[in-house]
């Protein structure tokens, strides 16, 4: 099979009746099969193998409190960089230390995509504000307002007002509006910016002729902030890496727009994702691309733009480039953060619900993990090392993702209720729970360090907060446990059921409310 026919598939009803299908359709089942696998054995062999699988559990959590460290040793020291490298001024760094004669710094535009759907005034225009309070030069920033034609009324009377106010603030300001029901997309957000991506190429890049690998392109959701140093660091960083054509450039996200008003379970859903993302950025031979990261134009026009078949095109474009490329693309740590919303909504019970789809649409990023096997089959370039290196971290990943939370937290007291009385006389039966009771108290320094680094990456107290709310802030990592399950665990095993059987996700788009707005 070709590169072209597997570089831009969607999943595997696009190969039905076709070669390759049921590799395909066993590689989309393979994630299900060893997360519900597991699970399952977990409470089979606590039936009729309780010794083996109590031994098994205290491993599992000997395991986890190592991990834990591990983690929180990476946690602190992003944290440490990230609170460095925002002290700095990266537009002097660019302007003094110029070394790069193949490509001066004001030579590079930076594109910026901002897919909208029905999001507010208030929310778009906070993010254009962001925009124009970066301190890289103006007239080298290209700003799409990427609409939907299925936005209606709403999306045009939004972006009428974002043009009138925005449209002489940068070098070019467009607005596209992406057609509803194109046959062979799915309606989201790859798509949509797929649409814009063109669209701008058209109208404006290729008209006033910058050479694509001059331009810089950042996708960000509409609600995403930047802070003033954003693109001069990103420039700079870009600079730096002189295979900077193949290589994605990552922000942290942190969200925190809104974080003073979202409930509690919503704040420890948000800030861990965070914490997770500033460790990823220690280990960047793992690292993918995640929502607001930037590439090179040049990269999206030889690969023929981002999917537009599937949800997670924010991870996708990382594996697509690394099959395209023959694994010679990797990601680019930035240590530098986006602010971006946490969930809120009108009540309480629509915030959980929310919180829950978000993250059963991240854990819908799952659906790469048979995009890449099913290319790594094919592609006959790419080092068995590479192979395995990547197909390993990628699976363990949503593995642990579906499955390490419900062991740790429910099932690791099974061969107590189902080993019988053979088992519950002996004295591992009598040592079990106490044994994982002290590894759990041991892990709960991972708790500490969140509630310690939560409360150091909030934004200022607004005012109609009081003081005491700051304890809040700490006591909320108490629901740890509670969150790493409901909005975890749960969410990212039925992301994985859904693909095993077949039911594929559309795109859900995440309300974008502000409080009182």
């Amino acid at each position: 099979m070709e590169k072209s026919d597997y570089i831009k598939i969607g999943n595997a009803q696009d190969l039905q009746g076709k070669e390759g299908y049921r590799l395909y359709r066993f590689f989309e089942i393979l994630p299900g099969l060893l997360s519900w696998g597991t699970l399952i054995s977990v409470v089979f062999l606590s039936w009729v193998a309780p010794v083996f699988i109590a031994f098994f559990i205290i491993a599992f959590d000997i395991y986890w409190l190592l991990k834990t460290v591990f983690l929180s040793m990476h946690l602190r020291s992003s944290f440490a960089i990230i609170k460095q490298i925002r002290k700095q001024d990266w537009l002097a760094e660019l302007k003094e230390k110029n070394k790069h004669q193949d490509l001066n710094w004001q030579e590079v535009y930076h594109l910026v995509i901002l897919p909208m759907y029905k999001e507010s005034y208030e929310v778009a225009a906070e993010t254009f504000d962001s925009l124009m309070a970066t301190n890289y030069p103006k007239d080298r920033m290209i700003v799409v307002l990427a609409t939907e034609e299925r936005g209606g009324e709403v999306a045009t009377e939004v972006s009428e007002k974002i043009m009138a106010q925005y449209s002489h603030q940068f070098f070019k300001l467009l607005k596209t509006v992406h057609p509803a029901d194109i046959v062979g997309e799915l309606a989201g957000k790859g798509s949509n910016e797929t649409w814009a991506a063109k669209e701008v190429k058209k109208k404006i890049i290729d008209e006033i002729g910058v050479p694509y690998d001059n331009i810089l392109v950042s996708v960000f959701d509409i609600d995403t902030v930047v802070y003033a140093e954003y693109f001069s660091r990103l420039t700079y960083v870009f600079l730096e890496n002189e295979d900077r054509v193949w290589c994605s450039f990552q922000p942290v996200p942190i969200f925190n727009n809104n974080i003073w008003d979202a409930p509690s379970f919503s704040r420890v859903a948000a800030q861990s994702g965070t914490f997770w993302h500033m460790m990823q950025q220690e280990r960047p031979e793992r690292l993918a691309t995640f929502s607001s990261h930037a590439m090179n134009f040049k990269t999206l026009v030889e690969m023929n733009w981002w999917s537009v078949k599937n949800v997670s095109e924010d991870s996708r474009i990382f594996w697509q480039a690394l099959l395209f490329y023959d694994a010679k693309y990797r990601v680019v740590p930035l240590y530098y953060p986006v602010s971006m919303d946490a969930n809120l909504a009108e009540s309480w019970l629509q915030t959980a619900i929310n919180v829950y789809k978000q993250q059963r649409r991240w854990g819908w990023g799952v659906e790469n993990i048979p995009y890449v096997l099913f290319g790594f089959w094919h592609n006959k370039k790419i080092a068995l090392r590479t192979k395995l290196f990547w197909a390993f971290n990628h699976m363990e990943g949503f593995w642990s993702w579906g499955t390490n939370a419900l062991i740790i937290f429910l099932l690791g007291w099974t061969p107590l209720y189902l080993g019988g009385q053979a088992f519950n006389v002996t004295l591992l039966s009598y040592n079990l729970p106490q044994i994982t009771r002290i590894i759990m108290t041991l892990a709960m320094i991972g708790l500490v360090s969140s509630a310690i680094y939560g409360t150091m990456i909030l934004p200022p107290r607004p005012k109609n907060h009081q003081s005491y709310k700051y304890s809040l802030m700490v006591l909320q990592w108490a629901l740890m446990p509670f969150t790493i399950i409901v909005f975890g665990s749960i969410p990212g095993l039925e992301a994985q059921t859904r693909l095993m059987f077949g039911k594929y996700m559309g795109f859900w788009v995440t309300p974008k409310v502000r409080q009182g707005k």
